[in-house]
């Protein structure tokens, strides 16, 4: 799909904050409320917009101890693969789940309340599920950047 200026400003405050109002956002682009609506709902049905989520501050939850766990996967098995990724779909602490290549097979990202929480987890959700061969861990620092927006 091609975009032009104006849907790409839209989008970039959309991702800013979409609770934004279509008058708001008509005042920002210098479109008519109408136009703006239009625009949004083209976008919408395109599946350019996929849905509108509430961001948390993990601070405030306590979910703010940031593990990146590479697993490797004994076999490589269709049904191993599957199989795994319909466990991990159901660990609450795992917010992101890639299949990657390299040395590993997946790599999760999950948030918990600190070390203790996270060897809990180890413990007794992720070691419980079948077709692990080994995990490693590493544990954020600090962060650097983190964004949900895609500038077009």
């Amino acid at each position: 799909m091609n975009f032009d200026e104006t849907d790409k400003k839209l989008l970039l405050l959309l991702q800013e904050d979409c609770k934004q109002t279509t008058k708001e956002l008509s005042y920002k682009l210098g479109l008519s409320v109408t136009a703006v609506y239009e625009r949004i709902k083209k976008l919408e049905n395109t599946g350019v917009i996929s849905k509108y989520v509430a961001l948390l501050n993990r601070h405030k939850i306590n979910r703010d101890f940031i593990v990146l766990c590479h697993i490797k996967l004994a076999q490589h098995k269709k049904e191993f693969v599957l199989q795994f990724e319909k466990e991990v779909m159901n660990l609450q602490e795992v917010t992101e789940c890639f299949h990657v290549s390299g040395d590993y097979d997946y790599i999760l990202k999950l948030g918990v309340k600190d070390m203790e929480d996270y060897r809990n987890f180890m413990l007794t959700k992720l070691t419980a599920l079948q077709h692990i061969a080994s995990t490693h861990s590493s544990f954020m620092i600090s962060e650097v950047k983190n964004t949900t927006a895609i500038v077009l």
